[in-house]
């Protein structure tokens, strides 16, 4: 493997820097950066509104629509199936395949949305979890939404506690763990600059 072949995919701690880190990189690798950019090729290439899908972003649903989603992703589905399918579904699928497209298409940095989930079998994933002390991410969530250390702190816990239940209910690994990652890194230690530069320098030796 090597960084001109590998997709990057990055989760992270609310407040970790991990969009911004995964943002710097792909520009430094001179390759596509998808964020919220995956929700507008999820919702372009299925046809559902933007904004369903940003409201079902990275939020859990309930195990019985999960079910029909992994069956339907199983054994395939047609397109009269398709329409009929609960919004939920939909959007899981759509944004699911649209991962896997954008993998296709060569090297790029994803974050969030259990991509490296989505991509487990591609042989240049090179997955990443971006995590940060609490003090540090609550003065940067503070900072950046003019919110004080108490209100921070609620928004993230909150946030984390969405991704987390997000990741563990759709995967078979447990977000945040270091098991379920190629690296883990500590924003708050190597700043946002630095954890770039590590992350440059471990592609290197890839």
């Amino acid at each position: 493997m090597s960084k001109n072949s590998t997709i990057i995919t990055i989760g992270r701690q609310s407040g970790s820097g991990g969009r911004v880190i995964g943002e710097m990189l792909a520009k430094e690798l001179g390759i596509p950066f998808y964020d919220k950019e995956l929700l507008d090729h999820a919702a372009n290439h299925s046809g559902i509104c933007r904004e369903l899908f940003e409201n079902h972003d990275e939020k859990p649903t309930n195990s019985f629509l999960y079910s029909l989603v992994m069956d339907t992703y199983s054994f395939g589905y047609s397109s009269a199936g398709f329409t009929d399918m609960p919004m939920n579904h939909k959007i899981f699928l759509a944004q699911f395949e649209a991962i896997k497209k954008l993998a296709e298409e060569g090297p790029c940095v994803m974050v969030g949305r259990c991509a490296d989930y989505a991509l487990a079998d591609n042989p240049n994933l090179f997955s990443v979890f971006i995590h940060a002390n609490m003090d540090w991410r609550i003065n940067r969530i503070s900072a950046k939404y003019l919110k004080s250390a108490k209100e921070a702190k609620e928004l993230i816990q909150k946030t984390d506690k969405s991704r987390s239940s997000y990741y563990n209910y759709y995967t078979n690994k447990k977000w945040g763990d270091a098991a379920s990652y190629n690296l883990c890194v500590d924003s708050s230690r190597l700043g946002v600059e630095g954890t770039v530069k590590l992350l440059l320098g471990t592609l290197d030796i890839l």
